[in-house]
């Protein structure tokens, strides 16, 4: 065995409990994602309805990063000091053809935060007096950022309010009368996935808009990769940014930058990084000494997320979500904060109590699902018309785990509530 292999034997032995991926029905399966569910060791007391914040590891995975703490522990820098270039480029070449882009238009970073501060930060196209979008479903750390910009560059930032409910039409219309409107936009965030509510924003559609409009999207895709199957280039736009430590299964610590080969010049070297060449991608982002054995264990999450099927994840988290989220649309006082149009959502979705959007409101509803009815999920804000509560499954998570929450949210929608508005 290579000693700098990013696997071991009894990696691909683990992997073997699960067979070939379906190639149609995939969703309804239960006998193939019974398999599945044999790879992730999770608690469901309460049943873990808060999957966004990081995935689980699948044990193959979580084996190989035990792996590499304990090689990166014993060797030191007698491993890392000779082989880290090449190691780097190994996983560079992992990210890159998994995302469908060219190894030197992806560069390694702890997440896709750390990602987008870069590329928001360093995006030297904008002179005083231009205006910069985003919107009110879009990260907040992300909306500071494009706020930042107002001191960095002299810009004027504009937010924009998706309409509720959404649906792909009026998301692209009110982006279309917000360009109109803003005719000096040059630069426009863009989430694919909302982290709040779980909505799928057309990012192709909306990023030919703004190019026809003059202004650079950079996409914040930190929920969208392994939730959902796409292509780096599929998103149409320039810039990119991605978490491998949530939908990949990837160890926490894993992300990465995307800038697409001819747009390169628009996002400045870091901080006058010298380290690369400015013709680099490297010299856009200085990470400094990552968790090594967290990066080294990327391909390892990749290969599980090959061989669980990237389309067959995204077809069964959309119908976990589809289990607990139609049914629920007909219930009283229920506010279900994505459509069912299947290009418009994957496994997140968000709800609000019709009138109970304070934050203190949806805390009192997660504290009332999570200790009456045995459910976990969490408050998120953020939405121009309030805050809501995110249900977010994974591909772990069984179908008797969504009748639960419904049937929660069933006696919820029918009480009496003594909570905030």
């Amino acid at each position: 065995m290579d000693e700098l292999a990013f696997r071991i034997p009894q990696f691909y032995e683990a992997l073997s409990v699960v067979p070939p991926a379906p190639n149609s029905s995939a969703a309804e399966d239960e006998t193939y994602w019974s398999s599945v569910r044999k790879l992730y060791l999770v608690s469901n007391r309460p049943v873990n309805l808060e999957n966004g914040f990081w995935g689980t590891m699948a044990e193959p995975v979580k084996d190989m990063f035990h792996y590499w703490i304990d090689r990166v522990n014993y060797e030191n820098t007698l491993l890392i000091r000779p082989h880290w270039p090449r190691l780097l480029d190994g996983l560079r070449h992992s990210v890159a053809t998994a995302l469908g882009c060219g190894d030197d238009e992806i560069v390694l970073t702890r997440g896709a935060t750390e990602a987008m501060q870069a590329l928001i930060g360093g995006y030297n196209r904008l002179r005083p007096g231009d205006e910069v979008m985003y919107a009110d479903l879009d990260y907040p750390a992300m909306r500071d950022a494009m706020q930042w910009l107002r001191i960095r560059r002299q810009v004027v930032p504009v937010e924009v309010s998706i309409p509720e409910p959404a649906s792909r039409t009026a998301v692209l219309d009110a982006y279309a009368e917000a360009l109109r409107q803003h005719p000096g936009t040059k630069l426009v965030l863009l989430s694919h996935v909302c982290f709040g509510t779980g909505l799928v924003m057309p990012v192709r559609e909306i990023s030919a808009l703004a190019q026809h409009a003059g202004a650079d999207v950079i996409v914040d895709a930190a929920h969208a990769w392994g939730q959902m199957d796409f292509s780096a280039p599929d998103l149409g736009a320039p810039y990119a940014a991605f978490n491998l430590h949530k939908w990949i299964g990837a160890p926490l610590g894993c992300g990465c930058l995307y800038i697409r080969r001819d747009a390169l010049t628009a996002i400045d070297p870091f901080m006058g990084d010298h380290q690369y060449r400015e013709t680099d991608i490297r010299s856009r982002v200085h990470t400094g000494a990552p968790n090594f054995a967290a990066w080294l264990t990327i391909p390892a999450a990749l290969d599980v997320h090959r061989h669980i099927g990237p389309r067959q994840k995204e077809w069964r988290l959309r119908k976990l979500r589809n289990d607990w989220a139609i049914p629920a649309r007909q219930l009283p006082n229920l506010d279900i904060q994505t459509p069912d149009d299947p290009s418009m959502v994957a496994g997140i979705t968000s709800f609000r109590l019709h009138g109970h959007g304070s934050m203190e409101a949806c805390q009192a509803i997660v504290t009332r699902l999570r200790d009456v009815h045995g459910v976990h999920t969490v408050h998120r804000a953020g939405p121009a018309k309030g805050n809501v509560v995110r249900v977010t499954p994974s591909i772990a998570t069984l179908p008797e785990d969504m009748a639960r929450l419904l049937a929660g949210l069933r006696a919820l929608s029918g009480e009496a509530l003594d909570i905030p508005h």
